[in-house]
């Protein structure tokens, strides 16, 4: 996700004389309490999350350290998925205290400026585009409805079945690809019906790249990873209508998953791809 452009400029040379950088976690017109901001964690090693005004518009930021959050360290940093998980927490630890007020633009992880002034020049720059944004996502919230489709395990021994003559073995190879081939097409059919569905609840949706069985952790492939954004006082009717989706899909062995609501991250973008418009 692009919304402004980070100052990464700011902690690529050690010598430098600021011995800390901005980090800027989200963007909102709804500061949240002083409370909130008190008790909330941000990157190890930094200070107290803060919150920064630029004009209307307020940012939570962090002042971490300037060696630890150079180019070079970053990136070696990221590169380790421990580091990168950790990082990724407070991130949206950060995210979360600025969305517990209001609408709340997240920022790309590690979005780095060299002080609190150009943190808030690179705000007011976009100042009307950020307003905007945050007038869409004012009393609307993510969710994530994720369809798997059935393994193909029970046709695995067709192949094993009946004669065993090469001819005949054959053919049960290729009446075996052909089942799990028709499996999969109503699986997605069913995947796509479900997802049309949803998108009569839903302002905007967006469909993200299927996750891998590596990631998921299970052996059942993944069919449809979608974000929808919905608008607070219809949040009873989608999650009445996934739940509904859902107990439909099991009678043809497809699995429909929801989560949320989630801070609006698929639909916070200034970009005009983030998302498609779906009729309400």
């Amino acid at each position: 996700m692009s919304t402004l452009p980070a100052d990464r400029t700011c902690a690529t040379d050690p010598d430098l004389p600021h011995p800390t950088v901005t980090c800027v976690f989200a963007v909102t017109d709804t500061p949240p309490p002083d409370e909130a901001v008190a008790v909330a964690q941000g990157h190890d090693g930094g200070g107290p999350l803060r919150v920064l005004a630029a004009g209307p518009l307020h940012l939570i930021v962090q002042d971490v350290p300037a060696a630890a959050f150079g180019e070079a360290a970053l990136t070696e940093r990221l590169n380790r998925p421990e580091e990168l998980e950790r990082c990724a927490r407070a991130h949206h630890r950060g995210v979360e205290t600025a969305a517990s007020a209001g609408p709340v633009v997240p920022m790309p992880m590690a979005t780095l400026y060299l002080d609190d002034r150009n943190a808030v020049r690179a705000v007011t720059d976009r100042e009307a585009s950020l307003r905007t944004l945050l007038d869409r996502l004012r009393h609307r919230t993510e969710w994530a409805v994720k369809v798997h489709g059935p393994t193909s395990a029970h046709t695995s021994g067709a192949a094993g079945d009946g004669p065993a003559d090469g001819r005949s073995y054959l053919r049960r190879v290729s009446e075996r690809r052909r089942t799990e081939r028709e499996e999969r097409e109503r699986a997605l059919a069913r995947a796509h019906a479900v997802d049309r569905e949803l998108r009569h609840y839903a302002l905007a949706a967006t469909r993200h790249r299927p996750q891998s069985e590596q990631l998921t952790g299970r052996s059942v492939p993944q069919l449809l990873n979608t974000a929808y954004l919905v608008d607070d006082e219809r949040r009873a009717e989608f999650v009445r209508a996934v739940g509904e989706l859902a107990r439909d899909a099991r009678r043809s062995a497809v699995e429909v998953t929801m989560s949320g609501p989630w801070v609006p991250y698929s639909f916070a973008r200034l970009d005009g791809d983030a998302h498609q418009e779906v009729g309400a």
